[in-house]
């Protein structure tokens, strides 16, 4: 059954939705490149962890407005990114609306089943975002614990999963429960965003040593400067929230 797609606008920003209230991605028009809302910035937290050149590969689940698509194909050129997306006509309204980049050698997008892709496809990901849900805010396999599961056995050594959780009210614990079961309790969640999404980010691998607080506050300048994502106001939520017992991060 065809996905229920609607378009919004306000405020200069174009907003998607799936036959509900939910905003299923978000555009700035006059910065179309940019993450205008804050939990795509959130889900690519990652990149204060891991120096450059990371990450070399990217698999992306769920397109939405391609707002992360847009980004990483505008500020990582180094990186390859390929997106899974379940409805062919998702990708054709990001297309029309909200200036999904044609594919080339650095983009490639799949219509699939996001849950059953990584278990089928052998290719090893340095970064898995996934941000897969249907009209009524589920997110079906996509948070299963199998799902979770083929997704560390997806990953390079050095690699990570981000997870858009959404909320308090979406049974969200439940998940962090089978990611920290997945990834052996190599797992950070990110402080509730005022929009109620919950950012997790899981390790592949053991962490060598724990990344000092200076260094991703470094590294977060320097993302701010360049690309225009600021991070800031995440470490500042995570210092406050005491998620920092030590002064470092363990992933």
């Amino acid at each position: 059954m065809p996905i229920p797609i609607d378009i919004s606008e306000e405020g200069g920003v174009r907003y998607l939705h799936f036959g509900s209230e939910w905003v299923q991605g978000a555009m700035r028009l006059r910065k179309p490149d940019a993450l205008e809302l804050e939990y795509t910035r959130e889900m690519l937290g990652g990149l204060l962890l891991r120096p450059e050149p990371w990450p070399a590969r990217i698999l992306l689940i769920g397109l939405g407005a391609g707002s992360l698509v847009r980004f990483i194909h505008r500020h990582l050129p180094e990186s390859r990114t390929t997106v899974v997306e379940i409805a062919a006509e998702v990708r054709a309204v990001a297309s029309q609306y909200f200036r999904l980049p044609d594919e080339d050698e650095r983009l490639e997008i799949v219509i699939d089943d996001g849950a059953r892709f990584v278990q089928a496809d052998p290719r090893q990901w340095d970064l898995i975002v996934v941000d897969g849900f249907d009209r009524h805010a589920r997110a079906g396999e996509l948070a299963t614990q199998a799902f979770y599961e083929a997704c560390r056995g997806r990953l390079t050594p050095q690699g990570l999963l981000s997870v858009n959780l959404f909320g308090q009210l979406r049974g969200f614990k439940t998940q962090l429960q089978r990611l920290r079961k997945a990834f052996d309790g190599q797992v950070v969640d990110l402080p509730e965003c005022g929009s109620g999404n919950v950012v997790a980010l899981a390790a592949a691998s053991p962490a060598q040593a724990p990344v000092p607080w200076d260094r991703p506050e470094s590294r977060a300048r320097t993302l701010k400067a360049a690309t225009g994502l600021d991070l800031l106001p995440t470490l500042r939520r995570l210092k406050k929230a005491g998620r920092l017992p030590d002064g470092a991060l363990h992933l």
